[in-house]
């Protein structure tokens, strides 16, 4: 049985990796369409392992909205400066 530590941690990551969201959902301010797909493709992909660790491993759950940060932090960063991605 899952203890209630772990039930509470892998819930509120699950809140923050939709708050997270919030800030892919503004890419579409400095990334072109196909780019902004791609990070939500990411996203996406991040929610289905943090829905699965919330079930097997519910400790690890809050890697995934931190992972999600920071790809999204490092992609349109890398944008900007490789691709000339400008708001």
């Amino acid at each position: 049985m899952e203890s209630r530590a772990a039930s509470i941690t892998a819930w509120a990551a699950i809140v923050v990796h939709l708050a997270v969201g919030v800030g892919y959902a503004f890419s579409g301010l400095l990334a072109p369409p196909w780019g902004v797909a791609l990070l939500w493709a990411i996203w996406l992909l991040l929610l289905a392992a943090a829905v699965t660790l919330r079930r097997t491993r519910p400790f690890w759950t809050p890697a995934a909205p931190l992972v999600a940060a920071v790809l999204w932090f490092v992609v349109l960063t890398l944008g900007e400066r490789l691709l000339g991605w400008t708001a």
